[in-house]
Order: C-alpha cells, then structure tokens, then sequence
C-alpha cells in the first residue's frame, strides 16, 4: 500500500510539474511570432546598426573593470539628480528611434532596449536599472548564442505597470552577416 501510495504520488508531482512547465511556456509562440512580424523588420534600422557599431568601435578596448565601473556608474545615476551617462543614452537617435516604436506598438511594447557586443545600453525607450545586461541570459541567450538567435524569457508581472509580461530578445547583425549586438523587447502579454 505505502508502495502505491509512493508511486501516486510520485506521478500527480510529475504530472504537475509537466502542467506547470507547459503553463510556463504558453507564452513562447505568441511572444515569439509577435517579434517576427513586428520587430524583426525594423531591428536592422541602420540607425541601429550604425550605432551599435560605432559604440562597438568606442567600447573595444575595454575590460571586465571598466564595464563593471560604467554599470556601477549608471546604478548610482539611476537613484541620482546627476545623469550624464543616462541623459546621453536616452538622448541618442536609438533611443528616439526605439521610443517611437514603442509608442506605435499599441501598448504591445512595454520597453524595448538595444545592446552593443559587450552587454552595454546603446540605446533604450526607458531608463533600465542597469547598464551593462552582458552577465544575463538575455544577452547570453541572443548574442552569446549567433547569428539569427531568438531568446523569450519567462513571464513576469511588471512592477511598474502590473502587465504580465515577457522579454524576448534576438542578435542583431550587421549586412555581412556578424552578430553585432543584441535587442530586447519587454512584450506586454494582455496586449497580444
């Protein structure tokens, strides 16, 4: 009986956790089918190209020390009055660019920001709590993964807007083909 029981039991967990892995992957093919037909025509905007290449060219030489003082720098603009390196961000074409998607997505983008080949912001729609995104699987899951590579994350409620919410994000190349950067788009899941 106790053998049963065991046995019982051990199917209804596995039998729930299949329900909840499947509950938790929903999300997936809209989240996904969504940026294929309306972000993947525009991720390639020379506007974002040319910037992530230029900040690629700028940001070359810089090691581990220096990405970890630009993302302390940010965090600490972020809480700030002063903001230099924000202001500059989201001051960019990139960000003006991104901030009109955004606004055009009918409330189906919550945010949306682009990266360069080290993880770090070249541009955004709203202030990200941090700067440097290359020590997450976002950047990890797209860019760290090559050419053409699409990474939906899990769904989440949003603190600031409480839409349940996923990020999905893809590499972006450049015209030859080399992964460049990345980009992450926050998809608002009630409004699909």
């Amino acid at each position: 009986m106790k053998y049963l029981r065991n046995c019982f039991t051990a199917a209804a967990i596995l039998a729930l956790s299949h329900q909840v892995s499947f509950a938790e992957e929903a999300h997936v093919a809209p989240v996904t089918d969504y940026v294929k037909t309306n972000v993947a025509s525009w991720v390639n905007d020379p506007v974002i190209v040319n910037a992530i290449k230029a900040q690629n060219s700028k940001h070359a030489a810089l090691g581990e020390a220096e990405i970890i003082a630009l993302d302390k720098k940010w965090r600490a603009e972020v809480d700030g009055a002063d903001k230099p390196l924000i202001t500059e961000t989201l001051g960019n074409a990139v960000s003006a660019f991104l901030k009109e998607k955004q606004a055009a997505s009918a409330g189906a983008i919550s945010e949306v920001f682009v990266m360069d080949n080290k993880g770090l912001n070249v541009g955004q729609s709203d202030v990200t709590s941090d700067y440097w995104q290359g020590d997450e699987a976002k950047f990890k899951k797209s860019f760290g993964a090559g050419k053409d590579a699409l990474f939906v994350d899990g769904a989440e409620k949003d603190e600031s807007t409480q839409a349940l919410q996923s990020q999905a994000s893809m590499t972006i190349s450049d015209e030859t083909g080399a992964p460049i950067g990345a980009i992450t788009i926050g998809v608002n899941l009630d409004a699909l």
